[in-house]
C-alpha cells in the first residue's frame, strides 16, 4: 500500500543526486560513485541508531573488502513505522466508495475507489568523514526542496494494467539538518526530517461471483469492472 510512496521517494532523491555540485573532495568522490553506491534504505528511523546504520552500510558496501572502512559520504534514508491521517486543512479523505473510470484504461471499465490521505515520516541521514562535506550535502538537499518544482513527487499505483499517479507533498521544505553525535571525531552525521503528505487510492473491482461487465477476470491483475446501466425503463404502468 505504501511501497509506491517509498519508490517515488527514491526517484525523488535520485533527481536531487543528479543536480549535486561537488564543493569538497569528499563530494567529488560521492558524485563519481553513482547513485546506487551512495544512497541506500535503512530499515527503521535512525536518529538514535546512527552507528548501527553505518555498520549496515559498511556490510552492504560490496565494492571493497570487509576490513576496510565504508565509503563515505553516504546518504541513508528511513521511513517511520507510524502513520497519521492528514488534518482536514490538507483535504479530506474519501471514506465512502466513489465510481471511477481510470484514464488510459483501454477497456473503459468502471471501478470503485476510496482515497487515503495521511502523513508518513521519513529521515534523510548524511554520513561524512568531514563537516564541510556533510554540510554541503545538507544545504544542497534543502535548496533542492526549496524549489517549487521539488515540493513533492508522484507515487505510481498500478491497477487494472494502468499506472495511476497520485501526488506526495513534502509538508515543510525548510527542516533543519540536525547533528547526531556519534562520539567519533572523524565522523559527521546530519539528519533531516521530512513529513510526506500522501494520497493513496484503494481501487475495488467485482469479486468472483459478483455481477461484472465481462471485460476482465475477477481476482486477477486484469479485473472485470462493475456492470453499467445500459437503459432505464421510464414507462408508467397502470395500477
Amino acid at each position: 500500500m505504501f511501497e509506491p510512496v517509498k519508490a517515488g521517494l527514491g526517484v525523488f532523491l535520485q533527481r536531487f543526486y543528479v543536480g549535486l555540485v561537488p564543493t569538497t573532495t569528499g563530494m567529488h568522490r560521492f558524485v563519481a560513485r553513482g547513485f546506487p553506491n551512495c544512497v541506500a534504505w535503512a530499515p527503521t528511523r535512525m536518529i538514535d541508531k546512527a552507528e548501527e546504520m553505518l555498520a549496515a552500510w559498511h556490510k552492504n558496501d560490496t565494492d571493497q573488502a570487509a576490513t576496510r572502512p565504508p565509503q563515505l559520504p553516504a546518504i541513508l534514508v528511513a521511513i517511520a513505522k507510524d502513520y497519521t491521517p492528514v488534518s482536514r486543512s490538507f483535504g479530506a479523505q474519501i471514506a465512502d466508495p466513489i465510481d471511477v473510470f481510470i484514464p488510459g484504461d483501454p477497456k473503459h471499465r468502471y471501478f470503485e475507489m476510496r482515497l487515503v490521505q495521511g502523513e508518513v515520516r521519513a529521515q534523510v541521514a548524511i554520513f561524512a568523514h568531514d563537516e564541510p562535506t556533510a554540510k554541503s550535502l545538507a544545504a544542497q538537499f534543502l535548496l533542492f526542496l526549496d524549489s517549487s518544482s521539488n515540493r513533492g513527487f508522484k507515487a505510481v499505483f498500478p491497477f487494472a494494467g494502468v499506472d495511476n499517479e497520485f501526488p506526495v507533498q513534502v509538508e515543510t521544505p525548510d527542516s533543519p539538518a540536525m547533528n547526531v553525535d556519534t562520539g567519533s571525531k572523524n565522523m559527521t552525521v546530519l539528519v533531516i526530517d521530512l513529513t510526506l503528505i500522501c494520497s493513496i487510492p484503494l481501487f475495488q473491482a467485482p469479486a468472483e461471483g459478483e455481477p461484472n461487465d465481462g471485460k476482465g477476470v475477477p481476482g486477477t491483475d486484469d479485473p472485470a469492472g462493475y456492470p453499467l446501466v445500459e437503459s432505464v425503463d421510464t414507462t408508467v404502468k397502470e395500477v
